[in-house]
């Protein structure tokens, strides 16, 4: 069994996070598009319970100052090494990142390449070797506890031989074929809610009739490949600029259908928050709430099929989009649709 899994106490939830999730290189972090720290915002802004209530709901911008989420109620996964890599990734593909010019190109730093691949290895390769680590142990811990949150991972650029879109590593496709290796599954099903095309897995995926995917994405935009598209079972092309009403009747018209078209043995969910209204390179207009209502509709119906689930947070480039996915996992708990162990409890 790979060291990737492992067992977790009853009194964790299954949010895999770990601080060093966040991407720090000399500063030049705050110049890219992407929140290299948003991992660490989502959970600043998290939650708890208190078990005598059965659940209090209060605003998450004073959660982490009353220290109602603690390190033991997390879980931190392990680094995914060159031998876990290697269950997906072509070792050429792994070499070619020991090229500061080539993780430049996916990370779209152009001044990364300037800098020593040792560094570029430590400052963002590592973080994202650990957030990988983090999707493959959810995906286990979903299939025991129901439910799992990745709070990062969903990388869905990158495929077996090529990273791009900020994603380096296949952390998605890793995520199924470890299951599938291990015999934990026969089967998966990826619902893709982030505003691109998930092309990486896709690609990973073509021609494999036990993995059904559904994507749902900006027609507009990156990445626009029309080879990975073969793969995808119910696709869902959205214009620039939809809103709430008709995105929201699409995903429940779609996703209700994909699951009386397969019944899959988990349910991985690429929960992208790029879709929120003025994303820079999302080009959709859907709101906070809409973002909320997507999730909990996802989670929904994943309860009401007996489904397992494993969500990963994936793109969003608002600094705002932090919050609204700690709010998402607030009302999940809120409605019941996820559970963890025994809970910190608030003080009075």
């Amino acid at each position: 069994m790979t060291s990737l899994y492992f067992d977790i106490r009853e009194d964790q939830w299954p949010l895999v996070y770990d601080d060093k999730y966040n991407v720090s290189v000399m500063g030049l972090e705050k110049f890219h598009v992407f929140d290299a720290k948003k991992w660490r915002n989502i959970i600043q802004v998290c939650f708890t319970i208190r078990k005598s209530t059965g659940g209090v709901y209060r605003d998450p911008q004073h959660l982490q100052d009353a220290n109602l989420i603690t390190k033991e109620c997390l879980v931190q996964p392990l680094e995914a090494k060159k031998q876990d890599l290697l269950v997906v990734h072509t070792k050429k593909y792994l070499r070619s990142l020991k090229w500061s010019t080539k993780v430049a190109i996916i990370a779209e730093v152009p001044v990364v390449a300037c800098l020593p691949n040792i560094l570029v290895q430590y400052a963002y390769l590592k973080p994202m070797r650990l957030q990988t680590g983090g999707s493959i142990l959810a995906g286990k811990l979903a299939l025991e506890r129901g439910w799992a949150i990745n709070v990062g991972g969903g990388f869905h650029h990158c495929s077996s031989d090529r990273g791009g879109g900020f994603c380096p590593y296949a952390d998605i496709t890793l995520l199924v074929r470890f299951l599938v290796d291990y015999q934990l599954i026969q089967n998966a099903m990826i619902v893709d809610l982030d505003a691109h095309q998930g092309n990486g897995y896709q690609r990973d995926f073509l021609g494999v009739p036990e993995v059904y995917i559904m994507d749902m994405y900006n027609r507009n935009i990156y990445p626009r490949d029309k080879q990975a598209k073969q793969a995808i079972r119910r696709k869902v092309e959205l214009d620039s600029r939809v809103e709430d009403s008709e995105y929201l009747t699409k995903l429940r018209k779609n996703l209700i259908a994909a699951l009386n078209d397969f019944k899959p043995d988990i349910l991985v969910y690429n929960a992208g928050t790029d879709i929120l209204d003025s994303d820079p390179l999302g080009h959709l207009k859907i709101s906070e709430d809409g973002i909320i209502k997507r999730d909990e509709f996802v989670f929904e119906q994943c309860k009401q099929n007996n489904i397992p689930i494993v969500m990963l947070t994936s793109g969003g480039y608002l600094r705002k989009t932090a919050k609204i996915i700690a709010d998402s996992i607030i009302n999940l708990e809120r409605k019941g649709l996820i559970k963890g162990g025994k809970m910190t409890e608030i003080n009075e």
